[in-house]
């Protein structure tokens, strides 16, 4: 029986030094020396690739900060384009490090998956796109309609929620890529798309005639979007979250790209706890404001994400001024929106 516990103890050990390995992510990103990061397959705004493969997008640029804080360089990043099937298998089984993929934040993603949401960079909800053509100007009046949408997304579920509340009838076309969906719908093989109103707009930029496809006004879930790590890493976590921390606190305090290293010199707490400026108080004592050692990073290492990326409107302006949608939950809280860090202190 002794043998057996001490098996079975040592087995445990193993099991608990395997899961140990498993979780440092940091040290894995550092020994590579670049961030896996998984991204859509191309959503204008968000993760879209160029003809040279050149990433953009609010879901790139957040990648682009996490590799500047951990790395100390933005373009050390790998980008690993996932459908909405594959992409939490992916961050699960270790082939990227942080999925940012504009995926919805839920209570069993959250509970049932081993993955831990990191916070939310984007509020967005379901919306429809129809024709003009059709003459329909509200969601109401889709009784009947087919409706082509993504398998394997929230989307579907909100769907049927949507119909089954309203007491209407309904036809899914469902595909598991999104080109998939996008072709159906432009070829006319349903009359409706349904997804994320920002990918509405988004998708509706690659329509031959954009102006022939109108976004109803009906929104008809709640779709927090944001960037997703695995469970079992708290440090990873706790990098991840407080770089978009950073990015909205540098926004709040009117630190940008353009002026960081002017702020460096600020006599503002809060600036100087979010750039890791040292101070001397006047009985001679220094405090390091050195932030970054919590998460196992330099003292720059919100500068360099704030100087290498930009602040939170910075990367909204930059990637999301041409869908033609308003902050609006997205604004700063002090602005009326949601947007809202905690304190660096």
């Amino acid at each position: 029986m002794k043998l057996i516990a001490r098996l079975a103890f040592a087995g445990l050990l193993g099991t608990l030094a395997t899961s140990a390995a498993s979780a440092a992510t940091l040290d894995d990103v550092k020994a590579k020396g670049f961030v896996n990061c998984g991204v859509s397959q191309g959503l204008i705004g968000f993760s879209n690739p160029d003809s040279n493969n050149n990433w953009s997008g609010l879901d790139v640029d957040f990648c682009r900060a996490v590799a500047a804080a951990v790395l100390g360089d933005a373009n050390k990043v790998k980008y690993a384009p996932l459908n909405a099937k594959e992409r939490f298998e992916a961050l699960k089984s270790g082939v990227i490090d942080v999925l940012s993929r504009n995926s919805t934040w839920t209570m069993s993603r959250d509970t049932t998956l081993g993955l831990t949401f990191a916070g939310v960079t984007y509020y967005d909800g379901q919306g429809f796109l129809v024709p003009s053509k059709l003459g329909v100007k509200s969601a109401m009046e889709l009784n009947g309609a087919s409706v082509c949408t993504q398998t394997g997304t929230t989307t579907e579920l909100n769907l049927a929620d949507f119909f089954r509340a309203n007491k209407m009838e309904y036809k899914v076309v469902a595909f598991e890529k999104n080109e998939e969906v996008l072709k159906a719908y432009q070829e006319g093989r349903c009359d409706v798309f349904t997804t994320d109103q920002s990918g509405l707009y988004a998708e509706r930029l690659k329509f031959t005639n954009p102006e022939e496809h109108m976004v109803l006004p009906e929104i008809i879930s709640k779709e927090p979007l944001g960037p997703v790590v695995r469970s079992n890493d708290v440090q990873w976590f706790n990098i991840v979250r407080w770089v978009y921390f950073a990015l909205l606190t540098a926004e709040e305090l009117g630190v940008s790209s353009a002026n960081v290293d002017e702020m460096k010199n600020s006599t503002n707490p809060e600036i100087q706890r979010l750039l890791s400026v040292k101070v001397t108080a006047s009985d001679g004592t220094e405090a390091s404001n050195d932030f970054g050692a919590g998460l196992g990073l330099g003292p720059d290492w919100a500068y360099n994400a704030i100087k290498q990326v930009g602040n939170y409107a910075e990367i909204f302006e930059r990637n999301l001024a041409q869908l033609k949608i308003a902050r609006g939950e997205n604004a700063l809280w002090k602005d009326g929106g949601l947007q809202y860090s905690p304190p660096i202190r």
